[in-house]
Formats: C-alpha cells, sequence, structure tokens
C-alpha cells in the first residue's frame, strides 16, 4: 500500500472516535423550559389596582383574540356620462387587515399569601388533591411540577387555567378558613 492509500484506507472506527472525542467536549444548552402557564407561577402581593392591603393575588393572562378581516376598497370610481349611462366601471381591490377581537386581559385571583405555603401547608395540599384523584406523586410538601399541575388540572375544571393555587381552591379544599358574612 502507498501512503497515498493509507490516508485514505483509515478504519472508521478512528474517524468515529474521533468524532465522538469532538463531541464529548462540546457544551450544550439545556432546552429552555416555557413556563406552565402565561401568567406568574407564585403568589405575589403586587396585585391589581384596589387589592386589599397584605392580600396575595395570582394572575392568568387571556391573550388577545384576532381576526382577519377582507374587505374591498374602492381604488377608482365609476365613469358616469352625461346621460347617466356608466363608461367606466369602478376598480375595486381586496384588503385583508387583522383586527383586535377581544382585547388581551389580565385574570386576577387572590392567593395564599408565601408565608402560608409551608411545607406543612404543601403536604396537606398534595393529600387533599390524591383524595380527589388529582395527584398521584409522593407528599413532599415542595410545591414541585407534580403539585402544579395537580392545581392546575383541579382549578382548569372549575374554569381558573393555573397552576398556581387560588384562595378559592383552597377553601374548596378545606385548607383555608372560609370568611364568615357577617349578617
Amino acid at each position: 500500500m502507498t501512503q497515498a492509500s493509507m490516508t485514505f484506507a483509515r478504519p472508521k472506527a478512528v474517524i468515529l472516535a474521533f468524532g465522538l472525542g469532538v463531541l464529548a467536549g462540546c457544551e450544550t444548552e439545556a432546552p429552555a423550559v416555557e413556563a406552565p402557564e402565561p401568567g406568574v407561577l407564585e403568589a405575589t402581593r403586587n396585585g391589581p389596582d384596589g387589592a386589599a392591603p397584605g392580600s396575595c393575588w395570582g394572575r392568568t393572562v387571556s391573550p388577545a383574540v384576532v381576526e382577519q378581516v377582507r374587505e374591498q376598497v374602492q381604488v377608482s370610481p365609476a365613469e358616469v356620462s352625461v346621460d347617466g349611462t356608466i363608461t367606466k366601471l369602478p376598480v375595486f381591490r381586496n384588503e385583508v387587515r387583522e383586527q383586535i377581537v377581544t382585547p388581551r386581559r389580565d385574570n386576577w385571583f387572590e392567593t395564599p399569601c408565601p408565608e402560608v405555603m409551608t411545607p406543612a401547608f404543601v403536604e396537606t395540599l398534595q393529600r387533599a388533591l390524591a383524595v380527589r384523584g388529582f395527584y398521584a406523586g409522593p407528599v413532599t410538601g415542595q410545591m414541585d411540577a407534580a403539585t402544579r399541575a395537580a392545581v392546575l388540572q383541579l382549578q382548569s375544571s372549575e374554569g381558573l387555567p393555573s397552576g398556581v393555587l387560588s384562595l378559592a381552591t383552597a377553601r374548596q379544599l378545606g385548607l383555608v378558613a372560609v370568611e364568615l358574612v357577617a349578617e
């Protein structure tokens, strides 16, 4: 074998090993994790205007609904002779434009404040969700992804698509005292 033929006859294993070595040295970025909802992930004291002092809030965002509207726009008018006969028809063109049918809206809901969300509270939440068939994970006391998913599933069935526990849901589960209304 000549030197030239040896250069091209390298075993594929050597080339493969070199390629794997190069790839092993590459750093890859972790894929970006999207937020599970377009609103906040945790309760915040920054609620809507007029919120009671000391109250905590969560928020989901209803995106704007945009439609494409098609319409004909007159480019040039019809030409009409003195005796009233049309000598040239009008010219129209079709236009497509976007129109906001429903504007974007922030949907605020009251939540238990962060100091209430202790590990013991979250354990109780996990047990309450498990009893109702929404949570099958271990009782950890951590507001983890599985717990948020269970809260999201429960609240979505009630019309609130959020993984942030609402005060109304906490009351429904018996985790927070129901306010008594004076008669």
